[in-house]
């Protein structure tokens, strides 16, 4: 359902593709406070949703350093309010979970944004990224389902298991490699390789809003879409794929062109 709305505000770009990260960056929020703090607590809420509002204009205005400045300091900001305003809260260092929340949210905007802002590569990073993901999710479904056998970690996931994980890590280094080398050439064993750690950071990235979830003895993050949970529950594999391969790209070609530093080699 969502991938056609993903992949036709990846191709667009501009403001429209930055207006969808920001708006899921803001469920992100909403559901990571509601199920650490049981409801959507205006001490995170309120400075996080600024800090992406201000981040979204500055990327959008070619500010990158600054936009990840912005999340720092809503981040830096919400601990502090709890800290200062303490109330009974269910988690243990309630500061620590309220910045880590903003920082979470954060990612949700910049690390899409960041790799979309190259007008050349932006949209074939961006489809690299969502074949990785998308495969990795669906092929350990599948093959999970159909084999079973061992549990990948049952004290934080009682359903995946490790047939499911090698199965979708197979899927994904099959898809991104195909849409990397179709799209702009880069070599397969190079694109093998990204995509084998990118898959593998994204199924961490589930097992991470896995343990979150299990944490606070939720179920889902969110009821977005009916048996499929809320916005945190698609988008975690995403969110640490996409960091990782924001950090690669940089690394290898500079902030101001990470889609770059991440295809081309």
């Amino acid at each position: 359902m969502l991938a056609p709305i993903a992949i036709a505000s990846a191709y667009f770009g501009g403001w429209l593709f930055l207006g969808m990260c920001a708006l899921a960056a803001g469920a992100i929020l909403w559901e990571w406070t509601s199920l650490v703090f049981r409801r959507a607590d205006p001490r995170i809420f309120v400075p996080g949703a600024a800090a992406l509002l201000a981040a979204m204009a500055l990327i959008g205005d070619s500010q990158a350093a600054a936009a990840i400045g912005m999340i720092a300091i809503g981040a830096l900001l919400a601990g502090g309010l709890v800290t200062a305003w303490p109330r009974r809260y269910p988690a243990a260092n309630p500061a620590v979970w309220g910045a880590g929340g903003v920082v979470y949210a954060g990612i949700a905007l910049l690390a899409p944004a960041l790799l979309r802002s190259d007008p050349q590569l932006g949209f074939s990073a961006l489809l690299f990224l969502f074949a990785i993901v998308w495969a990795t999710d669906i092929c350990a479904y599948l093959i999970g389902r159909a084999v079973g056998g061992p549990l990948l970690w049952p004290d934080v996931s009682p359903k995946k298991t490790w047939a499911g994980a090698i199965g979708g890590l197979i899927g994904g280094v099959a898809a991104g490699t195909l849409v990397a080398y179709a799209s702009v050439g880069t070599r397969p064993v190079v694109a093998g390789i990204l995509a084998l750690v990118l898959s593998l950071v994204a199924q961490g990235g589930d097992l991470f809003e896995s343990a979150v979830k299990r944490r606070f003895g939720a179920k889902d993050a969110g009821s977005l879409i009916p048996g499929h949970g809320g916005v945190m529950d698609r988008l975690d594999g995403f969110l640490a794929a996409a960091l990782v391969a924001v950090l690669i790209g940089s690394v290898h070609h500079g902030m101001a062109a990470p889609a770059r530093g991440l295809l081309i080699w």
